[in-house]
């Protein structure tokens, strides 16, 4: 076995990951000591119960808004009160961020959890051990979750090669998913930095030296890179993400920009160790980690940055299946941070300006399409329009603004120019149609949550090597 290759049996990690990671933390964050505790497991019950409730009260209230003489007059007034808070982030002024780093470069740990990945394993470890970043200060672990393939035969072979590789092997009794790779193996880390990515990333060599200086903030828990899709020409499905990855990150962006929340997306996401360390680690029993960290940060009162660029590269999803599994567990992630943490965000816990802004997004994100339904199915027995019409149309106009804005900005920043203009509209066109998959998967996945005993079943997004860096 090679040096710089761990078992998951070693005697370095005998302390349960959590419970050492916590212990650390006793006398440096005096302000969390005394705050009621994320990680409580009476919080991660009774999701069925609280989705069918909220689904209930979702249908009951839209059904009375049907039947009350005022309820479009209190449609309308809350359309113009989101209205006013779109208008406020689509034209904050985004965050300028540091360039160069104060004093000595932090030492960076990159996280990778991997299970049969050997068509993208090499090209990961090659790309993530040349970066641009002074020799010894950071370092390189692969968490191999058991991997059935060619996996653990390459990284092997790979671990010859590059000093900075670490290696660690996980048994087939090993659970928790990504979240518990990452939480055994961080106990071994020395980064004060901890970088995240997928088997599928690819990033430039530069990307720490421009990422890091953002963590001169000394309230700067994590940084996230706007993630770009390597195969976007393939198809229709393909194309759409990218116009996705793009309308994700210039709200974000723009979020940011009036203090709301700023978001973790799993891959590229570089997190500050104590901001790690404060809120417990990556949360085991959720199916969503970076969506669950991203709640955690923002309750323990650290704040999350977005980047256009540098970006992370990965692999987009080239079938309409693919997309529907990978999308509904997104999808009941994100729903899920709102059932298990609901009380700490209406205690206002997070801040005025972060709470409006996230109730604002669940509002459209989760609570109009859960609505849909009842508001089709009374406009058809009322014979009149559906009664979320206006918010309808506000949440479509955001997309729009959003993808033609996102697009553009990375046009600028990637020093490339489209064909012609009608190119350029014709993919906000095409993102803002490929959007429109949400309202589905949202409603079919509060419908689902409130009905199925059982979570959704976790299907391996398959990564076959295309879209090279050039």
């Amino acid at each position: 076995m090679p040096a710089n290759s761990w078992p998951e049996n070693d005697s370095s990690n005998e302390l349960d990951p959590l419970s050492s990671l916590l212990s650390d933390l006793s006398a440096t964050e005096e302000s969390v000591v005394d705050a009621e505790p994320l990680f409580v497991p009476s919080r991660f019950q009774g999701r069925r119960f609280k989705a069918a409730l909220v689904l209930t009260i979702v249908w009951i209230c839209t059904i009375a808004l049907h039947l009350v003489s005022w309820g479009a007059i209190f449609v309308l007034g809350l359309s113009t009160v989101l209205g006013i808070h779109a208008c406020k982030f689509l034209f904050a002024k985004p965050r300028r961020h540091p360039k160069l780093v104060q004093g000595e470069l932090p030492f960076v740990s990159v996280l990778v959890a991997a299970k049969n990945e050997e068509a993208v394993i090499s090209r990961l470890v090659n790309n993530l051990c040349s970066l641009e970043y002074p020799d010894g200060q950071y370092e390189v672990w692969v968490i191999d979750d058991n991997s059935s393939d060619r996996t653990p035969d390459l990284l092997a072979e790979l671990a010859q090669t590059y000093n900075q590789l670490k290696v660690f092997r996980r048994s087939a009794q090993a659970n928790g998913g990504k979240s518990g790779a990452l939480n055994q193996v961080l106990p071994l880390t020395k980064g004060e930095i901890i970088a995240v990515f997928d088997a599928d990333a690819q990033v430039e060599s530069d990307f720490l030296q421009q990422v890091i200086p953002v963590f001169q903030k000394e309230r700067v828990g994590a940084v996230q890179m706007r993630k770009a899709i390597a195969n976007a020409p393939e198809n229709f499905w393909t194309q759409g993400q990218m116009a996705e990855m793009a309308l994700d990150t210039y709200l974000q962006q723009q979020r940011i920009a009036i203090n709301g929340i700023g978001e973790l997306r799993g891959n590229g996401q570089l997190v500050r160790r104590t901001a790690l360390v404060s809120c417990g680690g990556w949360n085991e029993e959720t199916i969503t980690d970076d969506l669950d960290l991203t709640i955690r940060l923002h309750l323990d009162k650290w704040d999350i940055e977005c980047m256009f660029q540098p970006a992370v590269l990965e692999e987009g999803v080239t079938t309409a299946v693919a997309l529907w599994h990978q999308r509904n567990r997104w999808a009941e992630g994100g729903y899920q941070r709102y059932l298990d943490y609901w009380d700490l965000i209406l205690k206002n816990r997070m801040g005025t300006k972060k709470t409006w802004d996230l109730l604002v997004f669940l509002l459209i994100m989760y609570i109009l399409p859960t609505a849909a339904i009842p508001d089709l199915l009374m406009a058809i027995v009322q014979q009149r329009l559906p009664l979320f019409g206006p918010i309808t149309t506000l949440s479509v106009a955001i997309t729009v603004i959003g993808v033609f804005a996102g697009l553009k900005q990375i046009s600028q920043e990637q020093e490339f120019k489209l064909a012609a203009n009608s190119r350029f509209l014709g993919q906000t066109l095409h993102g803002t149609l490929y959007m429109f998959h949400w309202i589905v998967v949202m409603s079919s996945t509060t419908f689902r949550m409130a009905i199925q005993p059982k979570r959704l079943k976790w299907v391996k997004t398959v990564h076959t090597g295309v879209g090279n860096r050039e």
